[in-house]
Parts: structure tokens; sequence; C-alpha cells
């Protein structure tokens, strides 16, 4: 691993994640994740964020500052932009490497220093706007809260116009030796927004308001580099990652893309036939459409296509007097994830008796969706009962397309 020069002062240093963990102890990261941090150097050196000891990521790091001809002992100032152990978790045996480093964040921030690592000494809080400098470059502090913690800061260099941005405007996928935004294919790019979007929506989503919030603090700054913590560092076109993320924001308060996202269940393929039935209703609309299987596919993809759709279709049977349990799972994550606004269908069969009304309506009360008629149906789903379903799903696509 190597350090990649952004300035002649400042480096994107990082650690590829590569594991069959979860990200948070619950989202799937089958093509890995970037551990990003950053070295910035004047007759001081500090380094913004540090990582976990994940996937070897210290050894990666430890190597990407050698090849900068430095590393950890040599560090003056660890900046800590937010305190979530991903970026921190290494912090104890950092400390044990240097142990004369001034550890910066923001009040909140050191008191979860203090809480989460036991530190006491060589630590400052600083305020928002507040600058450190090391002689050279000069570092500026603003407080970003809820970006999406609340002792959330970002770290700005105005000499190479770097925003150290943590956790706001990243995404999920390792990097693989490159780290730069002209360094990817438009292929590799359409990845990576995929995977910004599940990022997003898996990570982010909840703390909309706090994004759009931060975007307009930070309007006056000329940002020639957005440097997440999180995947690629944005040079060509730093523009681009803070409008996907306001587009991101947007969906939050109803401004959706004109598509369905299908999300089902089914235990014996009775649910399934009528879900068959509501997307062919939907093709012959022309309208854009998902599908997501649950459980077999993780919840945080349909998340992510739920979060931008405009409608969903939710579809599952009724076990034993109640909804599926995975899909109870999928609206619980839905909640809490705040998937507002949205039109929707809900569909499902019961074999002995239903009861998966009742627990649907209950968990859905707060998201303030719009329901179009749902429809369960005994066993089998009978030929009219298709073409009832089949007209179902045309009449939400025109609802959206509407």
């Amino acid at each position: 691993m190597k350090a990649h020069k952004i300035s002649d002062s400042v480096f994107c240093i990082y650690a590829d994640i590569t594991t069959t963990d979860l990200f948070e102890g619950i989202w799937p990261i089958p093509n890995g994740v970037s551990l990003n941090s950053y070295l910035v150097r004047g007759e001081k050196t500090a380094l913004v964020d540090l990582i976990r000891d994940w996937s070897e990521a210290p050894k990666q790091l430890a190597e990407a500052l050698a090849s900068a001809g430095t590393g950890f002992d040599k560090v003056d100032y660890l900046i800590l932009n937010h305190l979530e152990p991903d970026h921190t978790g290494w912090l104890g045996e950092f400390r044990k490497i240097n142990p004369k480093a001034e550890i910066i964040s923001t009040a909140k921030g050191i008191n979860l220093v203090k809480t989460f690592y036991k530190e006491e000494t060589g630590l400052r809080a600083v305020k928002d706007g507040e600058k450190l400098d090391l002689g050279g470059p000069e570092l500026t502090f603003f407080e970003t809260p809820n970006i999406h913690w609340p002792e959330t800061m970002m770290t700005w260099e105005p000499r190479s116009g770097t925003l150290f941005s943590c956790d706001a405007f990243g995404s999920f996928g390792a990097l693989g030796g490159r780290v730069f935004d002209d360094e990817f294919s438009p292929e590799e790019h359409a990845f990576y927004e995929k995977e910004s979007l599940r990022y997003y929506s898996n990570i982010v989503s909840s703390f909309s308001t706090f994004v759009e919030r931060g975007v307009e603090k930070l309007s006056g700054l000329d940002i020639k580099y957005v440097a997440p913590s999180h995947g690629i560092v944005w040079r060509k076109d730093p523009r681009a990652i803070v409008d996907r993320y306001l587009k991101y924001a947007g969906y939050s308060k109803g401004a959706t893309e004109k598509e369905i996202a299908v999300i089902w269940g089914s235990m014996y393929g009775n649910t399934k036939k009528g879900v068959d039935a509501v997307i062919r209703g939907i093709e012959a609309e022309g309208l854009p459409y998902s599908v997501h299987r649950i459980p077999d596919e993780d919840v945080s993809y349909s998340l992510a296509d739920a979060f931008k759709a405009s409608a969903l279709v939710l579809a599952m049977p009724t076990y034993e007097y109640a909804m599926f349990p995975p899909m109870a799972y999928v609206l619980d994550i839905f909640r809490r994830k705040h998937i507002f606004g949205k039109t929707v269908l809900r569909i499902g069969s019961w074999g002995w008796v239903g009861g998966a009304k009742k627990e649907y309506e209950a968990m859905i009360e707060a998201l303030k969706w719009e329901s179009v008629p749902s429809m369960e149906w005994a066993g089998a789903p009978t030929g009219q009962e298709l073409a009832v379903l089949e007209e179902r799903g045309r009449e939400l696509a025109q609802a959206v397309k509407a």
C-alpha cells in the first residue's frame, strides 16, 4: 500500500477492507470498503482520522505512511472527525506507539475518546471555525453534527482546497490501488454510484436534513478535493459527489425516482404467484422496477432501492397470525431509516387464517405512506385474483407516472 499525493503537503493513505464481516455489524460488504486517513505535513504533521484493527488495516496504513517517508510515531496531531470505531478503534495501539500526539476533536468527540478509549490526557476540544497552524498548511474545523453522529466535524485545508469529510460523501467498495475519481472507468463509477446509494440509505438516510445543512454551511469553500473516509477521493469533479448526496437527501423529502421497488417473501410459492401478476401489470405500463426477495437477499439492497423509489410493492404471507417474520424485519428497518412518503401496495396469501394485515398496519403507522387497496387471498390465487393483482400493478404504476 502506498500514499497517494493530493498536494505537496497532503496525502491520502488508506486500507482496503476485504472481509466477510458486516459493516456496523449489519450491512454486507461483498466488494469491501476502504478506510481512508489523510496525512497533512508542514513543520508539524497531522493525521486526519484513524482506522480499526480490521483486515490488517494498521499494517496497510503503516506501509502507506512509510511510502511518504513517515510513520505513526512522527505524528504531532491526530484529528478525529468522527468517533465511530471504524475510524478510531486502533486508538489505544496508536497511543502506545505515539504517546505525544495531541488528539483533536469536537467537545462531544473528546468526551467519546474518554468513554470509548479511557484516554484522559493529550486531548484538545476545538470549536466551530477554530484553526490549527501546522507551519505551512493550516487546518480549519467545522462542526457538522449528525452526519451521522452528534460529534461529527469536517476538516478543511484551504491551500490544497481539500475537505476531509469523514463519513459524508462516502461509499462502500474497496479501492484496489487507486483513489481519485479520474482513475476509474465509467463502468466502475456506475458500481461506486450504486454502492454510494446503498451506503447512504443504510447509514446516513435518517440524517438527510443534517446533510443539507452541512452542505449549505460549507458552500462558501472553494473545494478542489472531497476526501471522505470511505471510498473515492474526488478531484476531477468534486461537486459530483456533493450533488449526489443532495439528491439522496431529497429522496427523504419525496423527490424520488419514478420507479417501484418490489420486495417480497414467500413460503411455498403462493405469494410469489401474486407478485408475478403485479409485476406483469407494472411492465404493461413500462415503468422501471427492482425486485428483491427476502430473506434470500439482505435488506441492505432492498433498502437502497426502496429509498429512491416513489412506490413499493410489499408482499408477504401470513405466518402464525402475523406477518412473515423476514418481511416484518424489513419494515422495522424501513421505520428506523425513515423510508417515508411512499405509495405502497401490500399483497399476500394466507393458509388457515389471515392476520398479517393488522401487524402490517401497526408497523407502517409512522411512515406516512399512501396505501393503495391491499389484497390477500387464501392458498393459491385463482385466475380471477391474478387478474385483479395484475390490474393493481398497472394502477400503482399509473399513480407513479401521474
